[in-house]
């Protein structure tokens, strides 16, 4: 009888721990390039002092890359780190549902920094992150897919 109860309550929390994820972006996703449309990284979102902050956990290499790459583009601290590793994602705070803002951005291949703003979308299961220069109509958008 005691591992019905537990059985039924463990399937009773599975919806209430997938509503509470929708609202989040914190936890781990998984990178689409938006040019080929293929899997390009495994990253991971966390809050630091009540910002959203993203690290690289995983690359997925394609043929014609080295593997554990390093930033040669970027400036500053990050200057000649490994992308592995990096928090490449950084000062994202709320702005309305599903929404965050004033973020910042950085594309590991050019060392580049940009504007960013992430939306939550189906039910908490993919991210809109948009880097942009200004304004968002200037930028470019990538979906991510949480992972389980």
């Amino acid at each position: 009888m005691r591992n019905i109860i537990m059985v039924a309550l463990a399937l009773a929390l599975v919806p209430l721990m997938a509503m509470a994820q929708a609202g989040s972006l914190t936890g781990k996703w998984k990178t689409i390039d938006d040019e080929t449309n293929a899997p390009r990284s495994i990253v991971e979102i966390t809050e630091v002092n009540g910002e959203l902050q993203g690290r690289i956990l995983q690359i997925f290499y394609r043929p014609d890359e080295k593997p554990d790459p390093v930033c040669e583009a970027c400036e500053g601290e990050r200057k000649d780190k490994p992308v592995i590793g990096m928090t490449f994602l950084w000062g994202l705070k709320p702005d309305g549902a599903n929404e965050w803002a004033s973020g910042s951005v950085l594309d590991p291949k050019n060392g580049k920094i940009y504007n960013a703003k992430a939306t939550l979308t189906e039910a908490g299961q993919k991210l809109r992150l948009r880097g942009f220069i200004g304004t968002p109509i200037l930028g470019r958008t990538q979906i991510w897919l949480r992972e389980p």
